[in-house]
């Protein structure tokens, strides 16, 4: 550790593992974004907790692939029919208490890693652009030689991180426990203070695309929303027109012509 109490350079070989954090399961970093246009969409009932979606027992409208890829084959949900439906309940305190262990036991883990500073030492152009990039497992690594905690790279909320300066990472330790480190990315031969001079535009930039896809991810959900509910309404449509022409040929066959009186 130096003097700026942050880890620089993790060793890769002996180390011993104190403590493993148990992992958590994520909704894939992209689940927003697999919400393409044109995709339909399912409910799903998730039998798990998955990050940025949803708790254990809750019933979520997600993009059809993105239910049928990922959440099913994973175990992470089921298709909401009405027998799974019933098992909601059970399912929900099932995970509560599940839940209620976990962020007992990682609450200690939480602690020591919130606030924790790591710094990276990099090459990078004028532009403050890497020449590389410090990935989610090097931060992983480091968290582990820093602190003795063993953390997945799924874990770490971060895209691999590609220009110079001072990012907050969140570390996903359970749906509650999301612990906030800070990844200080500074020139090789300059001191770590020097990052500090290049994190004001790399958070705005990171900030304003976060931002962005947010919105993008919601415009996309509300237009495959709209899709699902005009499919149903053209749906519901041709129901009624079959209906009046059922209605109509009933109608004509219940009229029948007077017979003819006979002659007198």
């Amino acid at each position: 550790m130096s003097e700026y109490g942050a880890f620089t350079h993790p060793s890769t070989s002996g180390r011993i593992r104190p403590l493993d954090v148990v992992p958590f399961v994520l909704s894939a970093a992209c689940g927003a974004q697999m919400l393409k246009k044109g995709l339909e969409t399912m409910k799903v009932l998730l039998l798990k907790d998955v990050y940025k979606l949803g708790r254990a027992g809750d019933v979520k409208k997600v993009a059809d692939g993105y239910g049928r890829n990922y959440l099913i084959p994973q175990g992470l949900a089921a298709l909401a029919t009405p027998g799974m439906l019933k098992q909601a309940e059970r399912i929900r305190e099932k995970a509560a208490a599940e839940r209620t262990r976990l962020n007992q036991e990682l609450g200690a883990v939480a602690e020591r890693l919130d606030g924790l500073m790591l710094t990276f030492p990099a090459k990078a152009g004028e532009t403050g652009k890497l020449y590389g990039s410090v990935t989610p497992m090097m931060i992983a690594e480091a968290i582990e030689a820093e602190t003795g905690a063993s953390v997945e790279r799924r874990q770490i909320d971060t895209q691999p991180i590609k220009m110079l300066g001072v990012h907050k990472v969140g570390i996903r330790l359970t749906i509650d426990l999301v612990p906030e480190i800070t990844v200080v990315v500074h020139r090789e031969g300059e001191p770590p203070e020097s990052a500090y001079e290049t994190a004001e535009l790399p958070e705005v930039e990171a900030e304003t695309a976060g931002q962005f896809a947010e919105l993008a991810a919601e415009l996309d959900a509300e237009e495959a929303e709209m899709a699902a509910e005009a499919e149903e309404a053209e749906i519901e449509a041709g129901e009624a027109e079959v209906a009046p022409e059922e209605s109509e040929g009933r109608a004509a066959e219940e009229i029948v012509p007077p017979e003819e009186s006979p002659e007198a």
